[in-house]
């Protein structure tokens, strides 16, 4: 199956079954079957041989799926299993605290850039090790060319976002996180995926109210 016509919610939970089966391998699992990887995060056997269909075959008869090797396959599938470069665009509270999570680098994303337009904030150190210091935007294509960047993070105000989301496509990357409250607009051979954390924050608020109704909506 072509990469763009797998369904969106299978690639979000390929990364879920990514994660549990590295969780798995450092628990020494060596084999997991369809129904066990299914149980651990709320899914059925049929789903998971579903997802993992639209990518070829995968496990043996009797024995299922070898936790490492479908770890890898899962990453190849995901573009994880080699180093990705990434710029971020926004130097605030979010943007910096973003720059300063080390999960990126334990996944194989390489934060080699922040900028911002924000003279107050250009040169200050965003990094946990100091070797990441905030750049003016003026630098952006220079090291998006240099660096073989095709992923970028926005993390800007909404009144911005769209701006900024040009410059990046602009430079060449294909890829975007956008955590800015606002819809972009972007080339069709450019993915985007946004992040509004205000939204996330309400469904788990809508639940909570679900659940203290004792299990009925509104």
């Amino acid at each position: 199956m072509r990469p763009d016509a797998v369904p969106a919610p299978t690639v979000r939970r390929l990364s879920l079954y990514l994660r549990q089966l590295e969780a798995m391998q450092e628990g020494g699992k060596s084999t997991v079957s369809s129904r066990e990887l299914g149980a651990a995060l709320d899914l059925t056997d049929a789903q998971v041989r579903k997802d993992l269909a639209c990518f070829g075959q995968f496990g043996q008869p009797g024995i299922g799926y070898r936790v490492a090797d479908l770890a890898a396959r899962v990453r190849t599938i995901l573009g994880a299993d080699k180093p990705r470069n990434v710029v971020l665009v926004g130097a605030g509270r979010l943007g910096s605290a973003l720059a300063r999570y080390e999960g990126f680098g334990e996944k194989g994303f390489r934060l080699v850039g922040v900028f911002d337009e924000d003279p107050d904030r250009i040169g200050r150190d965003v990094s946990p090790g100091g070797d990441l210091v905030v750049r003016s935007m003026d630098d952006l294509a220079a090291m998006v060319s240099e660096q073989n960047v095709r992923l970028g993070i926005i993390c800007v105000p909404a009144s911005t976002a769209q701006a900024v989301a040009d410059r990046l496509v602009a430079a060449g990357v294909k890829g975007l996180m956008n955590f800015a409250p606002t819809p972009l607009k972007v080339p069709a051979d450019v993915t985007v995926s946004g992040v509004d954390l205000a939204v996330q924050l309400e469904q788990v608020s809508f639940q909570v109210g679900v659940l203290a109704a004792g299990g009925e909506g509104p």
